[in-house]
């Protein structure tokens, strides 16, 4: 297959967990604590991998199907909150978000009052958060200064939460809905005149299967960073998660999915390896492009 001629990426939409943060492994160790507690075993990846991105998805019918705990989805529900409440605190920026998001939006982490965003910054292209987190976890999640420091580069009215007003009604991943939100929050804050971003020329950033697909779905392309367990689970069908072709989650509408090798999608190791090249996007002379 001939690989397709793109315009170049005028906005990127992130996922937080796992992807700009190390959620993922805090939110295993999460549900493990409470597993292990009642004598059962850890959390393995391949009921993990369902759950990634996927809202409400850790107290839903695949994790209980799976664990057979001897106590109700109420009182795992109320343990695991004691668990999340008592780590999530700990998150921590992952290998390159900071560096890819300063150089994107052309602003630099300061670790103290940083809120308030700079409209005289020139980013070098749009971003925006689109997370399956609900708001009381993203603020537990950027208790520590450097994180919220980093989240803080985008604007309070580009991040996209799951209990987001803009989403009431709209479904989760792996339906599309989280970026198609995301992309018209961006286009909204544009003065008249300026010409609407496009669906394909947007690219997110995931780490979850299910994100991967529901990027794909919302007609964008996308670059999967996942985490190592992650990718070993998958392992050998890689071209598959990058269509969005896994039917981890089954929601009809195939026809919004890709194909395999179809070059809209890319696999790296971690944000550290971003190539702006292959974007479009151009770095100012005193950046160094790969």
């Amino acid at each position: 297959m001939a690989p397709p001629q793109f315009a170049p990426v005028r906005a990127c939409i992130f996922d937080m967990d796992g992807l700009l943060i190390n959620t993922e492994d805090i939110y295993k160790q999460c549900a493990d604590n409470v597993l292990i507690r009642h004598g059962r075993p850890p959390l393995p990846w391949s009921i993990k991998s369902q759950l990634m991105g996927v809202p409400g998805s850790s107290n839903g019918d695949v994790f209980h199907n799976w664990a057979q705990l001897p106590i109700s989805r109420a009182q795992f529900a109320q343990e695991q909150e004691a668990e999340q409440e008592r780590l999530f605190p700990l998150c921590e920026p992952l290998p390159g978000a900071v560096t890819l998001l300063e150089t994107l939006t052309g602003r630099k982490v300061q670790v103290g009052d940083s809120s308030s965003y700079d409209t005289k910054s020139r980013p070098l292209v749009e971003v925006a958060l689109a997370s399956s987190s609900e708001s009381h976890n993203y603020a537990r999640k950027t208790v520590r200064p450097g994180t919220k420091a980093i989240l803080d580069l985008i604007a309070p009215s580009r991040r996209v939460l799951a209990d987001d007003p803009r989403m009431a009604g709209a479904r989760g991943k792996p339906a599309p809905d989280i970026f198609l939100v995301a992309l018209e929050g961006i286009n909204a804050s544009f003065p008249e005149g300026v010409q609407k971003i496009l669906p394909r020329e947007c690219l997110v950033l995931e780490d979850s299967v299910p994100g991967v697909e529901a990027a794909r779905r919302a007609g964008m392309r996308v670059v999967w960073v996942p985490h190592p367990d992650l990718k070993g689970h998958f392992a050998g069908r890689e071209g598959e998660v990058l269509a969005g072709r896994t039917k981890l989650v089954p929601i009809g509408d195939e026809e919004q999915l890709g194909e395999v090798d179809d070059g809209w999608g890319e696999e790296i190791g971690s944000l550290e390896e971003f190539d702006y090249g292959r974007y479009g996007i151009l770095l100012p002379d005193s950046e160094t492009q790969r």
